[in-house]
Formats: C-alpha cells, sequence, structure tokens
C-alpha cells in the first residue's frame, strides 16, 4: 500500500474486548503508509484484544479520552468485536468524541461492530453502509442504507464487514485519508 501519510494523526478509538486484527491490521497498514496512530480509550493503562473465541494481546493506550482531542486528527478507526463496541457505545464521553470527530468532515473508518458507536453518535442516518451481518438491523432502524460488500464508501465514512474485508478497508482507509490531504493542499 504505497502512499504517503506522513504527518497524519489517526485516532484508533477503542477498549477491552476490541477484536485484535480489526485493530493491529489496519494500524500497520496506516503505520506502513506514514501515519502517525493512537490508541485512545476512555481508561489508561493497556487494554486487552479478543482473538476469534479468546482473550487476545495487550496493547498500550496512547491516550485518554479525556486527553484527547477529535480536532487534532485526521482520520479516526472503530474497530469491532463485539465487547469493544457495545461499551464504547455506552460512554457519553465516546460517542461525544466520535459526534464531535464526525462534525469535521474527515475519514471515519468502522469495521464490523464498530459502527454500533456511530449510531449512538446519530451520524448514519442516509448512509450507505455496511457491518457484521447481526448489526445490519441496527443500521437500517437507524436510517443507514445497509449493504452487504467488502467495503462501503459513503462521503466520509468507510465501513467494512469482518477481519476478511481488514485489506480492503485498509486500503480505502489509506486513500480517503491521503485524498484529504490532497484537498487540504489544493
Amino acid at each position: 500500500m504505497a502512499s504517503n501519510l506522513k504527518g497524519k494523526r489517526i485516532a484508533i478509538v477503542a477498549t477491552d474486548g476490541f477484536e485484535q486484527s480489526e485493530l493491529m491490521e489496519p494500524r500497520k497498514a496506516l503505520d506502513e503508509a506514514g501515519a502517525k496512530t493512537e490508541v485512545i480509550s476512555p481508561r489508561d493503562g493497556q487494554i486487552k484484544g479478543w482473538k476469534m473465541k479468546n482473550w487476545g494481546e495487550d496493547v498500550k493506550v496512547d491516550k485518554t479520552l479525556e486527553n484527547a482531542n477529535p480536532h487534532e486528527y485526521d482520520a479516526v478507526v472503530l474497530p469491532g468485536g463485539v465487547m469493544n463496541p457495545d461499551r464504547l457505545r455506552m460512554d457519553p464521553k465516546v460517542v461525544n468524541f466520535v459526534r464531535q470527530f464526525v462534525a469535521t468532515g474527515k475519514p471515519v473508518g468502522a469495521i464490523c461492530h464498530g459502527p454500533w458507536t456511530l449510531i449512538e453518535a446519530g451520524a448514519v442516518t442516509g448512509k450507505t453502509m455496511t457491518s457484521w451481518p447481526s448489526v445490519k438491523t441496527d443500521l437500517k432502524n437507524a436510517g443507514a442504507n445497509w449493504v452487504d460488500q467488502e467495503v462501503a464508501i459513503d462521503g466520509q465514512f468507510i465501513t467494512s464487514r469482518k477481519p476478511d474485508d481488514i485489506p480492503a478497508f485498509s486500503r480505502a482507509l489509506i486513500d480517503a485519508i491521503a485524498r484529504g490531504s490532497q484537498r487540504a493542499a489544493a
């Protein structure tokens, strides 16, 4: 994935129970493209991943939500898993951070159950999105147009279904961030 995202800051909002591949693999792709990724979480220290059916690796939290300003980032990524987005959507500070970020118009990536937080933030009405199949009805009830494809792009939103879609999700995210940079330079 050749792209130069040097100088771009990407917030990855997560907590315990994030699907490990859905945080680690897009993060690696973004870092390799030159971006600086930061894991933002409601709590300090480490958060624990979920790897398919068991607990996975710990990931260092770079910044707590209390110390993070959504306007300082060029994109935000919302990894899935079931536990992670379910916890995040119930935290008013997370929902406020995501709502403020969406208002910037910058790229928002969400995979698997990650769109739950976007639903809670009131950001999906009229948007074409994809997700893990069990989130389909939630998205539709919130006013989104749900599609079954590896990546759905609608304006600033880049959504994906599952770990198998991560390469396409990562490419679309990198392309969106790079296009944002080109628009800003024009």
